[in-house]
């Protein structure tokens, strides 16, 4: 049986969820991806505390992070990723349209793994995605204790 990597998406804008899963489908990735809206799901899931707490044991191969978030924006959660000892080695992908210096010396200085600026033609988006969960969810050897689900075969 073949390990599948499990993604968690961390998006409130309903439109760049939507582009970024079409964007997995169209190449084919049959990764499980979980879609949280603000940064409170995203810690609450990956501390597996509220509406999470019975979700099953280990952590998603990558986190891709939204900047601007509802509740808890995303330099918040990459800091308590970063500084939990069972999350810190979780790679997180800083998926944002800001371009600010700060952001990206603040998010490379708490430990995020790759920051990359959403691109605004949607072909771009596309084809950003694309790149992002090939390497992240193929390529890539995530850390021992990652989620993974069993395909069938």
């Amino acid at each position: 049986m073949t390990e599948l990597k499990r993604i968690l998406l961390v998006e409130d804008s309903a439109n760049d969820v939507a582009l970024s899963l079409a964007a997995l489908e169209e190449i084919n990735l049959a990764n499980e991806v979980v879609v949280v809206r603000d940064g409170q799901q995203a810690l609450d899931f990956l501390l597996r505390r509220g509406e999470y707490a019975d979700r099953r044991d280990g952590n998603p191969a990558v986190v891709f992070l939204d900047l601007k978030l509802p509740k808890v924006d995303g330099l918040e959660v990459l800091a308590r990723v970063k500084s939990d000892p069972q999350l810190k080695a979780v790679p997180v992908v800083m998926l944002t349209s800001s371009r600010e210096e700060r952001d990206l010396a603040r998010s490379y200085g708490l430990g995020v793994n790759a920051y990359v600026v959403k691109p605004v033609a949607f072909p771009d988006f596309v084809a950003a995605l694309k790149e992002l969960g090939l390497f992240w969810a193929v390529v890539n050897q995530p850390p021992p204790g990652s989620l993974t689900q069993p395909t069938r075969r």
